[in-house]
C-alpha cells in the first residue's frame, strides 16, 4: 500500500508515483497528522510540471486535514486526538504528514475533515481575494472566471454575500446550473458568446469592479477589457497557462486598471491572520451560508486521474485524494 505521492521528475500525470515514504517523529514545531483527506488544486500541477521548481524528489500536496499523532518539540496549543487542517506547505498527499504547527488550525465540531481539507487553500484564496485584494463592497459589480470550479464557486458565494452582483463564466450547462445555484447573477457561456462584450452590456457599458481571473493566458484580454475605470484585475491562477508579459501602458488606456498576482501565503502572514480567515470560513461553513462542493474523491493512488480530470475541466468543485 503506498503511503504518498511522490515526484522524482518533472512532466505530466504520469509522474506522479505512488511510493512508500516513511515519515519519523516531528521535528521542532511540528505536528505529525494522520491523514484523512488531502486537496488537489491547480498549483499541484503547476509544481508537478516544474512551472513551480522544486527541489526533486518531493510530496506533493498544500493541503489538508487529519488527526494529530504526535506533537513535536516546542509546540503549545495543539495535542494528540486534535483535528486540524492547513494549507501552504508541501507533503499532504501522503497518509502521514509532518507539518509546520504554525499553519495549522483547529477544526470545529460540524465540519467534516473532508469539508475541512476542501476549504483551506481555496477558501483562504477565496477569502482574501474579496475581502483584501479587492474588498468587495456592497452594490460591487463583479466577474468570476470558472465559476464552477473549486474557487469560483466560493468567490460566487463570498461575494454575493456581500451585496455583489456576480456574473460568472463557465464552459457548459451543467456548470451553469451550478454558478446559479451558487448564486451567480448571470452566467455567460465564454465558449459560446465574447464574455467581455457581455459584461459590458450587462452593466450599461460600464464594466466590473473587480474580476478574479484564475485562468489565465486565455481570458486575460478580456478580463482587461471587462474592467470599469480603476478596475481591478486579479490574476490568482494561469489553468490556461501563464499569461504572457504585458505592457504597463494597456492599463493606461484601459481606465487607469489595477492588476496584481496574489498569493495566499503573502495573505496569512501571521497567526492572526490565518485565524481570521479560517475562522469566518468553518462559521460560514456551520451556518449553512458558504456550501463546500466536494466534486470528486480519489484513492491516494490515484492521484494521477486526479490531475488528469482537473487539468481536462473535467471537473466542478473540489477534489480530494484519500489515503
Amino acid at each position: 500500500m503506498p503511503t504518498a505521492v511522490q515526484i522524482t521528475r518533472t512532466g505530466g500525470p504520469e509522474v506522479l508515483e505512488p511510493a512508500e515514504v516513511p515519515v519519523g517523529p516531528p521535528g521542532e514545531g511540528k505536528l505529525l497528522v494522520d491523514v484523512a483527506a488531502a486537496g488537489v488544486n491547480y498549483i499541484d500541477t503547476y509544481q508537478r510540471q516544474g512551472i513551480y521548481p522544486l527541489e526533486l524528489p518531493f510530496v506533493l500536496g498544500m493541503e489538508g486535514a487529519g488527526t494529530v499523532a504526535e506533537v513535536g518539540e516546542g509546540v503549545t496549543g495543539f495535542a494528540p486526538g486534535d483535528r486540524v487542517a492547513w494549507q501552504g506547505v508541501l507533503g499532504s498527499y501522503a497518509a502521514r504528514a509532518a507539518i509546520p504547527a504554525t499553519v495549522a488550525v483547529k477544526v470545529p465540531a460540524g465540519v467534516s475533515d473532508e469539508v475541512a481539507a476542501a476549504t483551506m487553500l481555496q477558501g483562504v484564496t477565496a477569502h482574501y481575494l474579496v475581502r483584501s485584494t479587492y474588498e468587495v463592497k456592497a452594490g460591487d459589480d463583479v466577474l468570476v472566471h470558472a465559476a464552477a470550479g473549486g474557487v469560483g464557486l466560493l468567490l460566487v458565494q463570498l461575494a454575493k454575500a456581500r451585496g455583489a452582483r456576480v456574473i460568472g463564466t463557465v464552459s457548459t450547462e451543467e456548470k451553469a446550473q451550478l454558478a446559479r445555484g451558487a448564486g451567480a447573477d448571470h452566467v455567460i457561456r465564454y465558449d459560446r458568446e465574447d464574455f467581455a462584450a457581455v459584461t459590458r452590456e450587462l452593466t450599461g457599458g460600464e464594466g466590473v469592479a473587480v474580476v478574479y481571473d484564475g485562468v489565465g493566458k486565455d481570458t486575460v484580454d478580456g478580463s482587461l477589457a471587462s474592467l470599469r475605470i480603476r478596475g481591478t484585475l486579479a490574476l490568482f491562477g494561469a489553468a490556461s497557462g501563464p499569461v504572457p508579459p504585458l505592457d504597463p501602458q494597456r492599463l493606461n488606456s484601459g481606465g487607469s486598471l489595477y492588476l496584481t498576482r496574489p498569493t495566499a501565503a503573502h495573505y496569512v502572514r501571521t497567526r492572526e491572520e490565518l485565524d481570521w480567515r479560517a475562522d469566518e470560513l468553518f462559521a460560514a461553513v456551520q451556518d449553512g451560508s458558504l456550501d463546500i462542493r466536494i466534486g470528486g474523491r480519489y484513492p491516494l493512488a490515484e492521484a494521477r486521474r486526479a490531475h488528469e480530470d482537473l487539468q481536462g475541466r473535467r471537473t466542478t468543485g473540489k477534489l480530494l485524494l484519500i489515503p
